[in-house]
């Protein structure tokens, strides 16, 4: 562990701490949350009716647009924005 002193960014502190990962992962899933809930206000559909298209459960849809829930699957990811009219991008950098 460096002192605080040695360190340059907040960046570099989560790196050092071992967080840098976890952080960057729960910060996608809560724009992935956010950009779901934005795109179901804009077509006027709730929770239930969302379910309902998506085939699924409420409960799944809760976790999906939970900010803080990070148990999400590609397919559930992918059937919630076909549904929207949305094509999912994903990539490796």
């Amino acid at each position: 562990m460096k002192k605080i002193e040695e360190l340059n960014s907040f960046e570099d502190f989560l790196k050092d701490e071992n967080l840098l990962d976890e952080v960057d992962f729960v910060a996608v899933k809560r724009v992935l949350a956010y950009q779901l809930q934005a795109e179901m206000k804009a077509k006027k559909i709730t929770k239930t009716k969302m379910a309902e298209l998506m085939k699924t459960s409420r409960s799944v849809i809760d976790r999906l647009l939970s900010p803080t829930n990070t148990s999400l699957t590609l397919q559930t990811l992918q059937s919630a924005t076909s549904v929207l009219g949305k094509k999912l991008s994903i990539e490796i950098r």
